[in-house]
């Protein structure tokens, strides 16, 4: 009974309840692994398990990610050892979040890579969340690892979690799912740029301008692939006001990425 208080508890509290960025990255390496410990004997614990997934995965973004990135330029040794401490976090959050979705449908995995695809999603409404956290881990994870051939094989995979999540629930997130899928879109062979901009587009009516996110998504996802700047930096400088206007640990961590985009912006185009 303890146990499961504190994983109630643990699950409420996630890295995403505090809104200083530097706080967060200070805090966060203890709350993962105090978690990830409780997980362990609690693998039961649905909402444990998204927060443990979605927490690995926003700190692998927001603290080790955008680092490498940053670093790029100046240090290509270090920005590369970065981007691979990443990429263990996020496969830590794909790891985690798996374990709990075949817990509860056991031969999950083996259905997202099966050819037909099921015809429906085999996922429960309550699950939608951690899919979404799973999908999102799983994605940036291949996208760190272009190089990588096992990694971009699993690509077909990922989509089709974040499929079944959006088929329950499209408008998951205030527009994280629908960005989620553009992302996925923009990645796919042969995927269509029409799609993509579809998807983002409705990732900011969802976001009702609450979340930065999808702005910043857009402005990665459509403006710089059409080499629009005007465009690039205007979806920008509207993640920031989001970002200004509605203090979230998710809204600072993309608008730090955005803040450090516009001052690069000269290295885009």
């Amino acid at each position: 009974m303890v146990m499961d208080q504190v994983a109630d508890r643990l699950a409420a509290r996630g890295l995403d309840a505090e809104e200083d960025l530097l706080l967060a990255r200070d805090a966060g390496a203890f709350y993962l692994k105090l978690s990830e410990s409780v997980l362990s004997d609690r693998p039961q614990h649905l909402a444990l398990a998204q927060a443990v997934t979605a927490g690995f995965t926003q700190y692998a973004y927001a603290f080790v990610a955008l680092e490498a990135d940053k670093l790029e330029g100046t240090d290509a040794k270090r920005a590369h050892t970065q981007r691979q401490r990443a990429a263990r976090f996020y496969r830590r959050a794909l790891d985690h979040g798996l374990r709990a979705l075949e817990l509860r449908h056991p031969g999950l995995r083996q259905s997202l890579g099966a050819q037909p695809a099921p015809s429906r999603s085999p996922l429960r409404q309550q699950e939608v969340g951690l899919s979404y956290w799973v999908a999102a881990a799983w994605g940036a994870r291949i996208a760190l690892m272009p190089d990588d051939a096992a990694a971009l094989a699993e690509l077909p995979q990922a989509a089709r979690l974040a499929a079944w999540a959006w088929e329950l629930e499209p408008e998951f997130g205030d527009g994280a799912l629908a960005s989620l899928m553009g992302a996925f879109e923009r990645a796919r062979p042969g995927g269509s740029q029409a799609a993509v901009r579809s998807y983002f587009d409705r990732a900011i009516t969802l976001a009702a301008g609450r979340h930065a996110g999808p702005y910043l998504a857009k402005a990665e996802g459509v403006a710089l692939v059409d080499g629009d700047r005007a465009a690039f930096e205007a979806l920008l400088r509207q993640a920031l006001s989001v970002r200004d206007a509605h203090g979230s640990l998710a809204n600072e961590t993309i608008g730090e990425r955005a803040q450090w985009l516009l001052d690069t912006v000269d290295d885009r185009f």
